[in-house]
């Protein structure tokens, strides 16, 4: 499973990773990447970040996710 956080660094960007980060803490086979080149973003369409992008699919976007929604959203 590939987990990427889009955003340029901002405040929210970060605490979205360090929420996926906690949610995915201790599962097997979730990698994690943080996005912040704008135009690798600008390829998902989105029209707010920070956003969740779960194996290529934009999952959540302009709002920072608990973890216990990450984990819901990933089926934990």
């Amino acid at each position: 499973m590939k987990l990427q956080i889009l955003g340029t660094g901002c405040p929210r960007c970060k605490q979205l990773l360090a929420n996926v980060e906690q949610a995915v803490a201790g599962t097997d086979g979730a990698e994690i990447e943080k996005v912040e080149d704008i135009k690798e973003i600008m390829k998902f369409r989105l029209l707010a970040t920070p956003a969740l992008v779960v194996d290529g699919v934009v999952k959540a976007a302009g709002r920072v996710l608990s973890p216990d929604e990450i984990k819901k959203l990933l089926g934990k």
